[in-house]
């Protein structure tokens, strides 16, 4: 029995195993009813489950009530330690064929034991958003500034970037997150793979029991408040979209609903202003459907928003910004409107709210986008052909990956041993 942490996998139990297998390391245990990323992660898991491989799933967070049932889906978890060499012992026994960190973080922590004790084991790094494009936009956005290029190279690029090098296979959700890599970091396209989300088609039967445009009520947003650009969404519609909209429109409510609303989040709760914040909900399309259109006037991120894509699940139009569109829509027109502007913003919230054909037509607009941009059978069974093709050729795409080689010598792998030197730390204080 290898023991890592609470909980152990037994040699009889990889024995048992009759597939390849595929080990996702993930920061976090996997919450799809509060993030996008949770509902990612599930979607990766689930390709690989239907394309008939083991699944193991890993981590050193402790699990919330939120936390997916992953053995309810046939994936096998386990407990690991940070900074600790029992990991290495659990890889020996397991000997994946390939593993999936779910950040740059996570590549960062486990990587270099990975490739020590499972060196043709095919590394693939999700990365979820690119963490530093939406560090520049914050920053940009606390001086009053637009984003350069060179606000892309800062230190959280450095780590990211390395990452993305050490790994044999980077995924990436956004087209424009793609064009940044291949373009302002100079990365190899070979490194990097577009996948975005993973939907199943809207068919007609869901929409027949869309909610109607009449008995809709409200605006409504939906977030998880532990996510930066979520909060300060919040702040902005708060303190200055809905002071001016619920003047124009008397009595219509603003609904606000989330994973993790802390206190500083329910303060904002204010029924004299019809400003209700309802905490978490239970399924975040149905809770979406019941409401007129959905309020995003997202000012920093990256990535793909989940809101979106529930919004559009459930018939509801949206309005939003530049940034929170970016890289949802291709070439066709939005569900909605998208304005930076906040008078347009709410200028086109009010018309969606009170025009009935504009509303129709902007749900229209969100099922032809998910439909068609979205549903990605082809992107997936390519995406399996490549991994398939690269764990043949393994050696010969590492040779092409000079930058890859040279980030993982041990001149310059300050991760293992700042990580070597905790375990020793910890050790000393037992």
């Amino acid at each position: 029995m290898v023991k890592t942490g609470s909980k152990a996998l037994t040699l009889h139990k990889v024995i048992a195993m009759s597939n390849k297998k595929v080990l996702f390391i993930g920061l976090v245990w996997p919450e799809p009813t509060s993030s996008a990323a949770g509902t990612r992660i599930i979607q990766l898991i689930n390709s690989f489950l239907s394309n008939k491989y083991d699944v193991i799933f890993a981590s050193a967070a402790s699990k919330s009530h939120h936390s997916f049932a992953l053995p309810s889906i046939g994936v096998t978890e386990q407990q690991i330690s940070l900074n600790d060499s029992s990991f290495n012992v659990f890889l020996k026994v397991l000997q994946p064929e390939m593993v999936i960190f779910d950040r740059f973080m996570s590549e960062e922590q486990y990587g270099w034991r990975v490739s020590e004790e499972c060196p043709q084991a095919l590394k693939i790094l999700d990365t979820e958003d690119l963490h530093c494009l939406r560090y520049a936009r914050q920053q940009a956005l606390k001086s009053s500034d637009s984003v350069q290029t060179t606000d892309l190279y800062n230190d959280i690029a450095k780590r990211e970037i390395a990452a993305i090098y050490r790994c044999d296979l980077s995924l990436i959700i956004s087209t424009v997150e793609m064009n940044i890599l291949t373009r302002d970091f100079n990365i190899p396209s070979n490194l990097l793979y577009y996948l975005p989300f993973t939907e199943q088609e809207i068919n007609e039967e869901q929409r027949l029991n869309w909610m109607g445009f009449e008995p809709r009520e409200g605006f409504v947003f939906i977030g998880n408040y532990l996510h930066e650009p979520n909060w300060h969404t919040l702040q902005v519609l708060k303190t200055q979209i809905w002071p001016v909209l619920r003047k124009r429109l008397p009595g219509v409510k603003m609904h606000i609903y989330g994973a993790y609303s802390s206190p500083k989040v329910m303060q904002l709760h204010q029924e004299k202003e019809h400003f209700y914040v309802n905490g978490r909900a239970a399924d975040a399309v149905e809770t979406i459907g019941k409401h007129r259109v959905m309020l995003a006037p997202i000012q920093f991120g990256a990535g793909l928003k989940g809101k979106f894509i529930d919004a559009m699940r459930s018939g509801t139009p949206v309005v939003t910004t530049t940034v929170g569109a970016e890289g949802m829509k291709a070439e066709l027109a939005w569900n909605g409107a998208i304005a930076d502007d906040q008078e347009d913003f709410i200028d086109q919230a009010i018309a969606l709210y009170k025009e009935k054909e504009l509303w129709r037509a902007a749900q229209e607009n969100g099922t032809l986008m998910l439909n068609t941009l979205f549903v990605n059978t082809d992107q997936v069974k390519i995406f399996f052909e490549l991994i398939c093709t690269l764990s043949q050729k393994l050696d010969l795409h590492r040779q092409n990956n000079f930058i890859g080689q040279l980030l993982q010598h041990q001149s310059n792998n300050s991760s293992k041993y700042m990580s070597l030197w905790i375990e020793e730390k910890n050790k000393s204080k037992s």
